[in-house]
């Protein structure tokens, strides 16, 4: 344990953090398991919203600097090509 006041502190800050980032990480893995739920069911106009929403989160997890951008982009990009070869 540390016994430096700027340490004590570092570890505090640093455990705020690491729960917001499973928090988000976690609201994103769930909104991606909607989304590929409702293309196994075959709701494509469901699927659809659902991947406006992934959309959102994965920005939000981004501009946060919970996930690369360049991740973010992969994900969403790889995300609508499955929804698209479904659709077709």
């Amino acid at each position: 344990m540390a016994n430096i006041k700027s340490a004590m502190k570092r570890v505090r800050v640093i455990q705020k953090k690491t729960a917001r980032n499973k928090m988000i990480k976690s609201q994103l893995k769930t909104a991606i398991k909607r989304f590929e739920e409702a293309i196994d069911k075959e709701q494509f106009d469901l699927a659809k919203e659902k991947l406006q929403f992934v959309d959102k989160k994965l920005k939000q997890a981004a501009s946060k600097n919970v996930i690369h951008k360049n991740k973010a982009s992969k994900k969403l990009s790889r995300l609508t090509k499955k929804l698209q070869r479904t659709v077709s």
